[in-house]
Protein backbone atom coordinates (compact mmCIF):
# COMPACT_ATOMS: atom_id res chain seq x y z
CA UNK A 1 0.00 0.00 0.00
CA UNK A 2 1.08 3.67 -0.76
CA UNK A 3 0.99 6.38 1.33
CA UNK A 4 1.25 9.77 0.69
CA UNK A 5 2.58 11.69 3.86
CA UNK A 6 3.47 15.61 3.66
CA UNK A 7 5.82 15.60 6.78
CA UNK A 8 5.58 19.34 8.71
CA UNK A 9 8.41 19.32 11.38
CA UNK A 10 7.59 23.52 12.15
CA UNK A 11 9.54 24.62 15.12
CA UNK A 12 11.69 24.26 18.46
CA UNK A 13 11.64 20.38 19.16
CA UNK A 14 9.21 19.49 16.32
CA UNK A 15 12.12 18.63 14.09
CA UNK A 16 13.91 16.50 16.20
CA UNK A 17 10.65 14.25 17.28
CA UNK A 18 9.29 14.09 14.43
CA UNK A 19 12.69 12.71 13.04
CA UNK A 20 11.89 9.96 15.57
CA UNK A 21 8.23 9.42 14.46
CA UNK A 22 9.39 8.85 10.99
CA UNK A 23 12.10 6.05 11.96
CA UNK A 24 8.86 4.42 13.33
CA UNK A 25 6.95 5.00 10.61
CA UNK A 26 9.07 3.35 7.90
CA UNK A 27 9.90 0.59 10.43
CA UNK A 28 6.40 -0.30 10.28
CA UNK A 29 6.02 -0.12 6.61
CA UNK A 30 8.78 -2.07 6.29
CA UNK A 31 7.14 -4.60 8.60
CA UNK A 32 3.86 -4.66 6.67
CA UNK A 33 4.60 -3.94 2.96
CA UNK A 34 3.39 -0.26 2.80
CA UNK A 35 5.47 2.28 0.69
CA UNK A 36 5.28 5.71 2.44
CA UNK A 37 6.11 8.71 0.10
CA UNK A 38 7.28 12.03 2.20
CA UNK A 39 6.97 15.34 1.35
CA UNK A 40 8.47 18.15 3.48
CA UNK A 41 6.82 21.72 4.01
CA UNK A 42 7.23 24.62 6.36
CA UNK A 43 5.24 25.58 8.91
CA UNK A 44 4.86 28.41 11.81
CA UNK A 45 8.31 30.66 12.59
CA UNK A 46 10.63 28.73 10.17
CA UNK A 47 7.90 29.75 7.64
CA UNK A 48 8.00 33.05 8.33
CA UNK A 49 11.78 33.44 8.11
CA UNK A 50 11.54 31.45 5.21
CA UNK A 51 8.49 33.54 3.63
CA UNK A 52 6.58 35.81 5.86
CA UNK A 53 3.52 33.53 6.30
CA UNK A 54 3.15 31.07 8.84
CA UNK A 55 0.90 28.69 6.25
CA UNK A 56 2.72 29.47 3.05
CA UNK A 57 0.42 28.31 0.24
CA UNK A 58 2.91 25.79 -0.92
CA UNK A 59 2.49 23.76 1.70
CA UNK A 60 -0.86 23.81 2.10
CA UNK A 61 -1.19 22.24 -1.52
CA UNK A 62 0.94 19.37 0.16
CA UNK A 63 -1.28 18.75 2.58
CA UNK A 64 -4.02 18.59 0.26
CA UNK A 65 -2.39 16.50 -1.95
CA UNK A 66 -1.66 13.90 0.75
CA UNK A 67 -3.15 11.18 2.80
CA UNK A 68 -2.10 12.25 5.76
CA UNK A 69 0.07 15.31 7.46
CA UNK A 70 2.63 14.51 10.22
CA UNK A 71 2.87 17.61 12.19
CA UNK A 72 5.99 19.04 14.92
CA UNK A 73 5.13 22.33 16.54
CA UNK A 74 4.70 25.39 16.14
CA UNK A 75 6.04 28.42 18.23
CA UNK A 76 9.12 30.84 18.73
CA UNK A 77 9.79 32.66 22.17
CA UNK A 78 11.10 35.74 19.70
CA UNK A 79 7.44 36.04 18.88
CA UNK A 80 5.83 35.76 22.43
CA UNK A 81 6.44 39.56 24.23
CA UNK A 82 6.35 41.11 21.08
CA UNK A 83 2.96 43.31 20.94
CA UNK A 84 4.00 45.15 17.43
CA UNK A 85 4.64 41.41 15.76
CA UNK A 86 2.43 41.37 12.38
CA UNK A 87 2.77 37.81 11.80
CA UNK A 88 2.79 35.29 14.51
CA UNK A 89 3.68 31.62 14.21
CA UNK A 90 0.31 30.10 15.94
CA UNK A 91 -1.46 31.97 13.55
CA UNK A 92 -0.42 29.17 10.48
CA UNK A 93 -1.77 26.59 13.13
CA UNK A 94 -5.34 28.45 13.09
CA UNK A 95 -4.99 28.84 9.54
CA UNK A 96 -3.87 25.20 9.07
CA UNK A 97 -7.03 24.27 10.80
CA UNK A 98 -9.47 26.18 9.12
CA UNK A 99 -8.00 25.75 5.43
CA UNK A 100 -7.92 22.16 5.97
CA UNK A 101 -11.35 22.21 7.24
CA UNK A 102 -9.40 20.42 10.34
CA UNK A 103 -13.39 20.35 12.81
CA UNK A 104 -12.43 17.60 14.94
CA UNK A 105 -9.16 17.40 17.69
CA UNK A 106 -9.65 14.00 18.89
CA UNK A 107 -6.98 13.91 22.36
CA UNK A 108 -7.29 10.12 23.85
CA UNK A 109 -5.98 10.41 27.62
CA UNK A 110 -4.49 7.30 28.65
CA UNK A 111 -2.18 5.70 31.52
CA UNK A 112 0.76 3.90 31.21
CA UNK A 113 1.44 1.21 34.26
CA UNK A 114 4.87 2.08 34.33
CA UNK A 115 4.51 5.66 34.34
CA UNK A 116 1.50 5.62 37.50
CA UNK A 117 3.88 6.99 39.61
CA UNK A 118 4.24 10.10 38.07
CA UNK A 119 0.91 11.30 37.79
CA UNK A 120 0.81 14.05 39.78
CA UNK A 121 -2.98 12.49 40.93
CA UNK A 122 -3.27 9.19 43.14
CA UNK A 123 -2.68 5.92 41.75
CA UNK A 124 -6.39 4.45 42.63
CA UNK A 125 -7.67 7.81 41.02
CA UNK A 126 -5.78 7.55 37.58
CA UNK A 127 -5.09 2.99 37.13
CA UNK A 128 -7.10 2.32 34.30
CA UNK A 129 -8.38 6.23 33.28
CA UNK A 130 -9.23 6.34 29.83
CA UNK A 131 -11.24 8.79 27.79
CA UNK A 132 -11.35 10.69 24.70
CA UNK A 133 -11.59 14.52 24.38
CA UNK A 134 -12.99 15.70 21.05
CA UNK A 135 -12.92 19.01 20.82
CA UNK A 136 -14.43 21.58 17.56
CA UNK A 137 -11.68 23.48 16.58
CA UNK A 138 -12.93 25.77 13.49
CA UNK A 139 -15.26 27.92 14.94
CA UNK A 140 -15.85 29.64 18.26
CA UNK A 141 -13.83 33.10 20.18
CA UNK A 142 -10.58 31.62 18.22
CA UNK A 143 -12.08 32.90 14.83
CA UNK A 144 -15.05 34.94 15.69
CA UNK A 145 -15.50 38.15 14.11
CA UNK A 146 -15.42 41.27 15.27
CA UNK A 147 -12.13 41.05 17.47
CA UNK A 148 -9.63 43.81 17.91
CA UNK A 149 -9.27 47.11 20.25
CA UNK A 150 -10.52 50.29 20.65
CA UNK A 151 -8.82 52.74 19.52
CA UNK A 152 -7.21 54.06 23.02
CA UNK A 153 -6.12 50.80 23.42
CA UNK A 154 -8.02 50.33 26.44
CA UNK A 155 -10.82 48.35 26.00
CA UNK A 156 -10.49 44.61 23.91
CA UNK A 157 -13.26 42.52 22.57
CA UNK A 158 -13.86 39.12 20.91
CA UNK A 159 -16.77 37.16 19.99
CA UNK A 160 -17.39 33.85 20.09
CA UNK A 161 -19.57 32.41 16.97
CA UNK A 162 -21.00 29.15 16.43
CA UNK A 163 -23.45 27.69 13.26
CA UNK A 164 -25.58 24.61 13.97
CA UNK A 165 -23.94 22.68 11.46
CA UNK A 166 -20.66 23.00 13.01
CA UNK A 167 -21.92 21.74 16.33
CA UNK A 168 -24.03 19.26 14.80
CA UNK A 169 -21.35 17.74 12.95
CA UNK A 170 -19.17 17.73 15.74
CA UNK A 171 -21.56 15.95 17.95
CA UNK A 172 -22.39 13.14 15.75
CA UNK A 173 -18.51 12.47 15.17
CA UNK A 174 -18.58 12.25 19.16
CA UNK A 175 -21.49 9.64 19.57
CA UNK A 176 -19.86 7.80 16.55
CA UNK A 177 -17.05 7.02 19.07
CA UNK A 178 -18.76 6.78 21.91
CA UNK A 179 -21.21 4.12 19.99
CA UNK A 180 -17.75 2.31 19.31
CA UNK A 181 -16.38 2.56 23.37
CA UNK A 182 -18.39 2.34 26.37
CA UNK A 183 -21.37 4.24 25.03
CA UNK A 184 -20.74 7.47 27.35
CA UNK A 185 -21.29 10.93 25.98
CA UNK A 186 -20.47 13.95 28.52
CA UNK A 187 -20.93 17.29 26.79
CA UNK A 188 -19.19 20.12 28.21
CA UNK A 189 -20.16 23.69 28.07
CA UNK A 190 -21.34 26.82 29.94
CA UNK A 191 -25.53 27.17 29.20
CA UNK A 192 -26.38 28.63 32.37
CA UNK A 193 -24.43 31.85 31.01
CA UNK A 194 -23.68 31.51 26.89
CA UNK A 195 -25.79 31.92 24.68
CA UNK A 196 -23.46 29.68 22.39
CA UNK A 197 -23.01 26.76 24.71
CA UNK A 198 -27.32 26.78 24.66
CA UNK A 199 -27.07 26.10 21.27
CA UNK A 200 -24.71 23.25 21.87
CA UNK A 201 -26.87 21.96 24.25
CA UNK A 202 -29.86 22.09 22.03
CA UNK A 203 -28.51 20.23 19.48
CA UNK A 204 -27.07 17.31 21.33
CA UNK A 205 -30.52 16.93 22.56
CA UNK A 206 -31.83 16.73 18.91
CA UNK A 207 -29.37 14.53 18.07
CA UNK A 208 -29.52 11.93 21.09
CA UNK A 209 -32.78 10.65 19.82
CA UNK A 210 -31.37 9.07 16.86
CA UNK A 211 -27.95 7.41 19.49
CA UNK A 212 -30.49 5.59 22.61
CA UNK A 213 -27.99 3.27 23.38
CA UNK A 214 -25.37 6.18 24.13
CA UNK A 215 -26.11 7.32 27.52
CA UNK A 216 -25.71 11.27 27.27
CA UNK A 217 -24.90 13.62 30.42
CA UNK A 218 -24.41 17.56 30.63
CA UNK A 219 -21.74 19.26 32.54
CA UNK A 220 -20.57 22.99 33.15
CA UNK A 221 -16.71 23.58 32.46
CA UNK A 222 -15.64 24.37 35.35
CA UNK A 223 -17.56 21.71 37.13
CA UNK A 224 -15.97 19.52 34.29
CA UNK A 225 -12.51 20.70 35.27
CA UNK A 226 -12.98 19.59 38.69
CA UNK A 227 -14.39 15.85 38.25
CA UNK A 228 -11.49 15.25 35.37
CA UNK A 229 -9.26 15.88 38.69
CA UNK A 230 -11.55 14.05 41.11
CA UNK A 231 -12.65 11.36 39.06
CA UNK A 232 -11.00 10.53 35.64
CA UNK A 233 -12.55 7.53 34.87
CA UNK A 234 -16.04 8.51 35.05
CA UNK A 235 -15.00 9.72 31.33
CA UNK A 236 -15.87 7.93 28.10
CA UNK A 237 -15.99 10.74 25.50
CA UNK A 238 -16.16 14.16 25.76
CA UNK A 239 -17.20 16.39 23.61
CA UNK A 240 -17.01 20.27 23.97
CA UNK A 241 -16.20 23.84 21.91
CA UNK A 242 -12.61 24.88 21.00
CA UNK A 243 -11.56 27.02 24.01
CA UNK A 244 -13.09 24.94 26.74
CA UNK A 245 -11.64 21.78 24.67
CA UNK A 246 -8.27 23.34 24.47
CA UNK A 247 -8.15 24.75 28.44
CA UNK A 248 -9.60 20.99 29.67
CA UNK A 249 -7.30 18.91 27.57
CA UNK A 250 -4.25 20.21 28.44
CA UNK A 251 -5.39 19.70 32.16
CA UNK A 252 -5.98 16.28 31.52
CA UNK A 253 -2.79 15.56 29.65
CA UNK A 254 -1.16 15.42 33.39
CA UNK A 255 -2.72 13.05 33.96
CA UNK A 256 -0.91 10.50 32.38
CA UNK A 257 2.43 11.94 34.13
CA UNK A 258 3.82 13.42 31.51
CA UNK A 259 2.25 16.11 28.22
CA UNK A 260 5.22 14.52 26.35
CA UNK A 261 2.83 11.24 26.04
CA UNK A 262 -0.29 12.45 24.52
CA UNK A 263 -0.81 12.28 20.83
CA UNK A 264 -3.59 13.93 18.77
CA UNK A 265 -5.42 13.52 15.42
CA UNK A 266 -7.16 16.79 14.04
CA UNK A 267 -10.15 15.44 11.57
CA UNK A 268 -11.64 16.91 9.26
CA UNK A 269 -12.72 17.59 5.72
CA UNK A 270 -10.10 17.20 3.46
CA UNK A 271 -6.57 15.85 4.88
CA UNK A 272 -6.20 15.02 8.62
CA UNK A 273 -3.22 16.24 10.91
CA UNK A 274 -1.46 14.50 13.31
CA UNK A 275 -0.03 15.98 16.18
CA UNK A 276 1.82 15.78 19.92
CA UNK A 277 -0.10 17.93 22.12
CA UNK A 278 2.53 19.40 23.47
CA UNK A 279 4.32 22.63 22.39
CA UNK A 280 7.76 23.57 20.85
CA UNK A 281 9.57 23.76 23.68
CA UNK A 282 12.29 26.23 22.89
CA UNK A 283 14.34 25.63 25.69
CA UNK A 284 15.17 21.68 24.59
CA UNK A 285 15.53 22.60 20.56
CA UNK A 286 18.30 21.11 18.92
CA UNK A 287 19.46 19.71 23.10
CA UNK A 288 18.48 15.71 21.58
CA UNK A 289 16.39 15.45 24.92
CA UNK A 290 12.89 16.27 24.41
CA UNK A 291 10.23 13.09 24.94
CA UNK A 292 9.43 11.86 21.47
CA UNK A 293 6.71 9.40 22.18
CA UNK A 294 3.90 11.94 21.99
CA UNK A 295 4.95 12.34 17.68
CA UNK A 296 5.10 8.48 17.78
CA UNK A 297 1.98 7.64 18.97
CA UNK A 298 0.44 10.35 16.78
CA UNK A 299 1.80 8.22 13.95
CA UNK A 300 0.36 5.53 15.32
CA UNK A 301 -3.36 7.45 15.02
CA UNK A 302 -2.56 8.19 11.98
CA UNK A 303 -2.24 4.83 10.38
CA UNK A 304 -5.44 3.90 12.31
CA UNK A 305 -7.57 7.21 11.58
CA UNK A 306 -5.91 7.78 7.86
CA UNK A 307 -5.25 4.53 6.34
CA UNK A 308 -7.51 2.05 8.62
CA UNK A 309 -4.19 -0.08 9.29
CA UNK A 310 -4.96 -1.07 12.77
CA UNK A 311 -2.37 -3.73 13.70
CA UNK A 312 0.23 -1.55 12.48
CA UNK A 313 -0.96 1.33 14.66
CA UNK A 314 -1.42 -2.07 17.85
CA UNK A 315 2.39 -2.73 16.72
CA UNK A 316 3.65 1.24 17.52
CA UNK A 317 1.77 1.41 21.12
CA UNK A 318 3.03 -2.07 22.17
CA UNK A 319 6.99 -0.93 20.99
CA UNK A 320 6.24 2.78 23.12
CA UNK A 321 5.12 0.12 26.15
CA UNK A 322 8.65 -1.54 25.49
CA UNK A 323 10.11 1.30 25.87
CA UNK A 324 8.82 2.78 29.09
CA UNK A 325 8.67 -0.90 30.61
CA UNK A 326 12.90 -0.99 29.60
CA UNK A 327 13.16 2.78 31.14
CA UNK A 328 14.71 4.17 27.47
CA UNK A 329 12.98 7.30 28.05
CA UNK A 330 13.93 10.63 28.22
CA UNK A 331 14.42 13.60 31.29
CA UNK A 332 11.06 14.52 31.57
CA UNK A 333 10.23 10.69 32.28
CA UNK A 334 13.75 9.54 33.66
CA UNK A 335 15.91 12.48 35.50
CA UNK A 336 18.57 10.46 36.68
CA UNK A 337 19.52 8.51 33.70
CA UNK A 338 17.81 9.63 30.55
CA UNK A 339 17.82 8.65 27.03
CA UNK A 340 18.72 10.69 24.32
CA UNK A 341 15.94 11.66 21.54
CA UNK A 342 17.32 9.87 19.22
CA UNK A 343 17.97 6.56 21.24
CA UNK A 344 14.63 6.10 22.09
CA UNK A 345 13.31 6.24 18.37
CA UNK A 346 16.38 3.91 17.10
CA UNK A 347 15.02 1.73 20.39
CA UNK A 348 11.34 2.06 18.82
CA UNK A 349 12.42 1.08 15.01
CA UNK A 350 14.60 -2.11 16.05
CA UNK A 351 12.22 -3.57 18.48
CA UNK A 352 9.19 -3.14 15.81
CA UNK A 353 11.88 -4.71 13.24
CA UNK A 354 12.50 -7.44 15.04
CA UNK A 355 8.89 -8.35 16.39
CA UNK A 356 7.09 -11.30 15.82
CA UNK A 357 3.99 -11.02 13.71
CA UNK A 358 3.44 -14.73 12.84
CA UNK A 359 -0.73 -15.61 13.48
CA UNK A 360 -1.73 -12.04 13.36
CA UNK A 361 -3.39 -10.90 10.40
CA UNK A 362 -4.45 -7.24 9.19
CA UNK A 363 -7.02 -5.42 8.90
Amino acid sequence: MKIKITVLPGDGIGPEIIDQALKVVNSVCIKFGHEPVYRTGLVGAAAIDDCGDPYPEETHNLCMDSDAVLFGAIGDPRFDNDPKAKVRPEKGLLAMRKKLGLYANIRPIMTFSSLLHKSPLRQDLVEGAEFIAIRELTGGIYFGRPQGRSEDGDTAYDTCIYHKYEIERICRLAFDFAMKRRRKLTMVDKANVLATSRLWRETLQELAGEYPEVEVEYMFVDNAAMQIIQWPKRFDVIVTENMFGDILTDEASVITGSLGMLPSASIGLHTSVFEPVHGSYPQAAGKNIANPLAAVLSAALMFEYAFSLHKEAMLIRQAVEQSLLAGIVTEDIEPMNPAKTSEVGDLLADWIEKANLSGAGRK
